[in-house]
C-alpha cells in the first residue's frame, strides 16, 4: 500500500476573501464556518481533496491582515493579538505546505494588506531543486462576471505571476487553477517501498509521547519537556524488534481547533495529520490525571477516518490515586466515550516509570497482524449465513435485504465485498450488527474493516 504523503495546499490571503468559500468547494464538505465577518475561520481546518483522480490535502488559514489596527481587547477582531494569532498561522501553514494558494478579491482590487501579504509569502519562500518552495498560485476570488475577470490584470503588481480569476460561490474558473496546480505536483517515487511497519505515536500535546519514544528504543531519541508542544515535527526512528523492522512516528501534539495555547506548537497539526496518514497503527495516548478528553475523541476520529488501526495507551498511570476499580472505571469511561472504536485494546503504562511499556510494541505488532489477517471466502460465508438466521434483516418497503455471499477483496485494512439484492436497503445498524458478528469469530483487534455491499440479481 502506497503510504507517500499527499501534498499539501494552503488557503491564504487577509480575511473575507472567500477562503473557506473555497475550502469548502474543493473539500465537497461545509466544513469551515463561511461568514462576512473577517476574522471567522480562527484557526487551520484540515480536509482531502481530489482532482482528475489526484488526492491532496487542504488546509484553510485564519486570514492574514498586517494592517490592522492595535487593540487592547484580547483577540478581538482587529485587534493586535487577533491578528498576530492568525498572521502567525498562516506563515507557518506557508511554511508546512507544499503549494499555496493567495486569494485576493476581484471585486474590491489590491489592497495594502494584499501588498504585505505577498511580501510575507515571498520571505518565506526558498528554493528547492532550483524551484521556489512552496509554489505560490494568485487567486483573484469573487470574480463572478466576465467585466470583473478582465480586471484581475491589475493584480500582476503582486508580482505573483498570472492572477486566476475565480468564483468559489459559483465554481467558475476552478476547474483551470485546479488543472494548474495539479500539474505541478512532483511524480510519485519510484524508490523501493519502506516494508517496514509504520507506528505513530499521537495525542494532545503533554501527554507523554517523546517519553515513550525513548522508552521503546532505549536512548534519548526525542527532546522531553514538561512544556507542552516541545516535537514540533513528525520524527521518524527507525529500529528492529524481535526482527521486525520498525517505524516509530513521534508527532507534533494535535489541540482540538479553538483551544489552542500560543505558540508555534498549535500549527504543527499538518504534520501529525501526515503521520496519522502514513502509519499502519497508532498509539493513540491519553493523560491519565487528565482523564479522557473531547480533544482525545477528536484525534480518535481522526485516526477512525483514515482507516488506521490503533492501540489507545492510557499514560501517567503510576500518578493515578488507585483502588480496586479504578482501571475498570477508567476502561469504562474510554469505552463510552470513544464507543466507534470499541475494538481498539486500551493498555495503561507509565512512559517515565516503564510501567506496561515492554507491552506496548508486541501489541501494536499484534494489531498489525490483525490489519493484514485474511479469511476464507468459506469462513466468511458462513459468519454471513448465521447473522442472518440469527436476526434476519428488517424492511419498511416489504423488500428486506439479502446477502447472498461475501469475500474478502484486500487487507490493510480488511475490506470485505458482500453481494446481496439492493445494497440501498442495508440500514447502517444492522451493517453494524454484521461486523460485530464478524469480529466474534474474527476479532481484527485493534482494526478497522470495511463492508462494502455490491447489487447481484438472484
Amino acid at each position: 500500500m502506497d503510504k507517500m504523503t499527499k501534498p499539501v495546499v494552503a488557503l491564504v490571503g487577509r480575511p473575507n476573501v472567500g477562503k473557506s468559500t473555497l475550502f469548502n468547494r474543493l473539500c465537497g464538505e461545509r466544513l469551515a464556518i463561511v461568514d462576512d465577518t473577517p476574522g471567522t475561520t480562527r484557526d487551520r481546518l484540515f480536509g482531502t481533496a481530489e482532482w482528475c483522480g489526484v488526492e491532496f490535502d487542504v488546509v484553510d488559514t485564519g486570514g492574514i491582515d498586517p494592517t490592522a489596527t492595535s487593540s487592547k481587547a484580547p483577540l478581538s477582531i482587529g485587534s493586535a493579538d487577533f491578528i498576530k494569532e492568525i498572521r502567525n498561522q498562516a506563515v507557518i501553514a506557508v511554511e508546512e505546505a507544499d503549494f499555496v494558494l493567495f486569494l485576493v478579491d476581484a471585486i474590491s482590487g489590491i489592497t495594502p494588506a494584499d501588498k504585505e501579504v505577498a511580501e510575507i509569502l515571498r520571505k518565506n519562500q526558498h528554493m528547492v531543486e532550483g524551484k521556489p518552495f512552496p509554489q505560490i498560485f494568485l487567486v483573484a476570488n469573487k470574480a463572478d462576471s466576465s467585466k470583473q475577470r478582465e480586471l484581475v490584470h491589475e493584480f500582476y503588481e503582486l508580482g505573483l505571476g498570472d492572477p486566476y480569476p475565480i468564483s468559489s460561490v459559483h465554481g467558475t474558473g476552478t476547474g483551470d487553477l485546479l488543472d494548474a496546480l495539479i500539474a505541478e505536483f512532483p511524480e510519485k517515487s519510484a524508490e523501493a517501498e519502506d516494508e517496514s511497519v509504520k507506528i505513530a505515536i499521537v495525542g494532545k500535546p503533554n501527554a507523554g509521547k517523546s517519553s515513550l519514544l525513548n522508552r521503546l528504543v532505549g536512548e534519548e531519541r526525542a527532546i522531553v519537556s514538561s512544556i507542552a508542544g516541545t516535537t514540533r515535527d513528525a520524527i521518524d526512528t527507525q529500529f528492529e524488534f524481535d526482527g521486525i523492522p520498525v517505524t516509530l512516528i513521534d508527532t507534533a501534539g494535535i489541540r482540538r481547533r479553538g483551544h489552542i495555547d500560543p505558540g508555534v506548537e498549535k500549527y504543527s497539526v499538518v504534520r501529525s495529520m501526515s503521520a496519522i496518514e502514513r502509519c499502519d497503527v497508532a498509539l493513540l495516548m491519553i493523560d491519565a490525571v487528565d482523564g479522557i478528553s473531547a480533544q482525545d475523541a477528536h484525534i480518535a476520529g481522526y485516526i477512525k477516518d483514515a482507516w488506521k488501526s490503533a492501540v489507545v495507551l492510557v499514560n501517567k498511570w503510576d500518578l493515578v490515586q488507585k483502588d480496586t476499580y479504578t482501571m475498570q472505571t477508567f476502561t469504562e469511561k474510554i469505552r463510552n466515550d470513544l464507543n466507534f472504536i470499541d475494538y481498539v485494546p486500551i493498555l495503561f503504562i507509565s512512559a517515565k516509570t516503564g510501567q506496561r511499556v515492554d507491552q506496548v510494541m508486541p501489541l501494536a505488532l499484534r494489531v498489525q497482524e490483525e490489519r493484514i489477517a485474511r479469511v476464507t471466502t468459506g469462513a466468511l460465508n458462513r459468519v454471513i449465513q448465521e447473522a442472518q438466521d440469527l436476526h434476519a434483516p428488517t424492511s419498511r418497503t416489504g423488500n428486506p435485504l439479502k446477502m447472498f455471499y461475501g469475500t474478502q477483496v484486500r487487507s490493510d485494512p480488511p475490506t470485505f465485498m458482500i453481494y446481496c439484492n439492493n445494497p440501498k436497503l442495508a440500514h447502517f445498524s444492522y451493517l453494524r450488527f454484521l461486523e460485530n458478528q464478524i469480529r466474534k469469530e474474527f476479532p481484527f483487534t485493534g482494526t478497522p474493516i470495511r463492508l462494502v455491499l455490491k447489487p447481484r440479481h438472484e
